[in-house]
């Protein structure tokens, strides 16, 4: 029997809310109740976003990280899908993918032109001209109030930083051991709230997967986390938090069925939460024909039971829904779907996107000097 989806507590214990209850009007003095004590009254915090440190792996794995171990806290939601694009856009926006729009990984933004998010490119190359991302996404980031983003030099300048931190005060690291030292300068000049992100253990995961050069990865970014603690204020707090966890995969990669792809147009989505949007009139046969063929390993879900249990937020404007497909494949078993237009220099080994607990449990945990 499959287990059930672990659907997003958006109203509650969830990444969209972190930046509106540090950034409303009572500040660290009125946060919920699911946030860790050692930010409460803090005078100034830094929320650090560590890409794919799932919940789960960091509790299997405590002598690793025995500094992110002694901090308060304890697991959130992520959002639908599990991905860097959507849930990045989540926390920065305070906002549920059904508001923001950036939907997924490989996104429908037209009649079959599917966007690669983070890349925002398609088969034609850079989408950047076709699709603007501020038309895309076009709310601000941190509820419009200018908090710096300490986050990887090389990605300011791309498609998806402009759609989801447009206006925002970057200040790039070039290497690990920079972003405690631009972390302490932003602290030092006075704003209440600094935003870091650090990639590295989800590229390690989806390089390497679970193993020895998983665990030197966590070590390192344990000892990051103590540099950061080092540079900051004893009124300060530090804030760490995740956008998902992963599921390791490995060649577990299955094509849908020749049946399923004979009634689909095009994919869309990623591999752990794939689109397929059907041929004209054929939605209801694709259901039924994912359903027979995956459902042994997949939630198969059509789109209007997606939107009746507001797997992407309660509420989705029309133009939003339109960049959804017609039948989702969220994985439950440790697989992916193939599409040959989803590729990348190598096969990925830890993969997210769907709604296990491994993929959408994820830490906010806090701690000062």
């Amino acid at each position: 029997m499959a287990p059930q989806p672990l659907l997003p507590s958006y109203a509650g214990a969830n990444i969209r809310g972190i930046v509106p209850a540090l950034l409303g009007p009572g500040g660290t003095g009125a946060l919920p109740a699911w946030f860790p004590e050692p930010v409460r009254g803090a005078g100034q915090v830094v929320v650090l976003v560590v890409d794919g440190l799932g919940w789960e792996q960091l509790q299997e794995r405590p002598a690793l990280a025995p500094t992110l171990d002694g901090f308060a806290g304890g697991p959130i939601t992520s959002v639908v899908p599990s991905t860097t694009s959507t849930a990045l856009t989540s926390i920065v926006t305070g906002l549920t993918p059904a508001e923001h729009g950036i939907v997924g990984y490989r996104v429908d933004l037209g009649g079959g032109d599917v966007v690669n998010i983070l890349r925002w490119s398609t088969a034609d190359g850079d989408a950047r001209k076709r699709y603007p991302p501020r038309d895309v996404q076009p709310f601000p980031p941190f509820l419009g109030e200018l908090v710096p983003v300490v986050s990887k030099v090389e990605l300011e300048n791309s498609g998806f930083t402009g759609a989801h931190l447009a206006g925002a005060k970057m200040s790039g690291w070039r290497t690990m051991s920079n972003i405690a030292v631009e972390v302490g300068a932003q602290l030092t000049a006075g704003h209440r709230v600094v935003y870091a992100y650090y990639d590295g253990v989800d590229k390690v995961a989806h390089e390497k997967g679970f193993g020895p050069y998983y665990d030197a990865e966590l070590r390192m970014v344990d000892r990051m986390i103590a540099d950061l603690l080092d540079v900051m204020p004893r009124d300060a707090a530090l804030l760490v938090t995740a956008d998902h966890g992963q599921v390791h995969v490995g060649p577990r990669v299955l094509p849908p069925a020749p049946e399923v792809l004979a009634l689909t147009r095009y994919q869309s989505g990623e591999g752990r939460l794939r689109w397929l949007h059907a041929r004209p009139g054929a939605a209801a046969d694709l259901l039924a024909a994912a359903c027979a063929a995956h459902e042994d390993v997949a939630w198969v879900v059509g789109r209007e039971q997606v939107l009746d249990e507001g797997w992407f937020g309660p509420a989705m404007a029309g133009p939003v829904v339109r960049r959804l497909g017609d039948v989702a494949l969220a994985a439950h078993e440790p697989v992916s779907f193939d599409d040959p237009l989803d590729s990348g220099p190598f096969q990925l080994v830890c993969r997210h996107g769907s709604l296990t607990s491994a993929e959408m449990l994820v830490p906010l945990v806090a701690g000062r000097r």
